[in-house]
C-alpha cells in the first residue's frame, strides 16, 4: 500500500456515522435494491421529466432518447411499485395513460437536482482528471510495453 493511503474503504469528512457496509456488500439489502433502481439512467431521466408535469407514455417515450418501449414500461412499473410515480388510466379508445410523480417522487427529484447541480459545477474538474488519468495510464502501458 502506498504511503498515506488509508486502509479504510473511503473517507469523507462528516460521514463518520455512515456505514456503507450496512447495505453495499449485502445483495438482499432493501436500501441497496432501492438505490439500484432509482439510480439507473432511465429512472433518473423519467423522474426528471415528470417533475414538470404529468406525461403520457408516448410523450415520455419521445422525450427519453434511446429507451425501448419495453424498458420504459419496466421502468415506469418499478417506479410506480416503489411509490415514486402515479399512473392514471383513462377508459378511452385508444387507451390513454398518464404518469406523474407522487409527493415522495417529488422529494427524490430535489435530491436528483442536487446531484445534477454538483455534476455541472465539477464537470470541468472531472474532465481534467479523466484526461490526466488517461495520459498517465497510457504512459504506464507504454513503459510496460503493452
Amino acid at each position: 500500500m502506498e504511503e498515506g493511503t488509508s486502509q479504510e474503504p473511503g473517507y469523507c469528512e462528516g460521514t463518520e456515522d455512515f456505514d456503507v457496509w450496512q447495505w453495499h456488500s449485502r445483495a438482499d439489502c432493501e436500501v441497496r435494491q432501492i438505490l439500484d433502481r432509482i439510480a439507473d439512467k432511465w429512472s433518473l431521466l423519467v423522474i426528471a421529466l415528470l417533475e414538470r408535469r404529468s406525461l403520457r407514455f408516448s410523450e415520455l417515450r419521445k422525450e427519453v432518447e434511446g429507451i425501448s418501449q419495453r424498458m420504459l414500461t419496466v421502468t415506469l412499473r418499478q417506479l410506480e411499485r416503489d411509490g415514486l410515480v402515479k399512473r392514471k388510466a383513462y377508459p378511452v379508445v385508444p387507451p390513454r395513460v398518464d404518469y406523474e410523480l407522487t409527493d415522495m417522487g417529488c422529494t427524490l427529484h430535489e435530491t436528483i437536482k442536487a446531484l445534477v447541480t454538483w455534476t455541472e459545477e465539477h464537470q470541468t474538474a472531472i474532465a481534467a482528471a479523466r484526461a490526466a488519468y488517461d495520459e498517465r495510464t497510457a504512459k504506464e502501458r507504454e513503459l510496460l510495453g503493452q
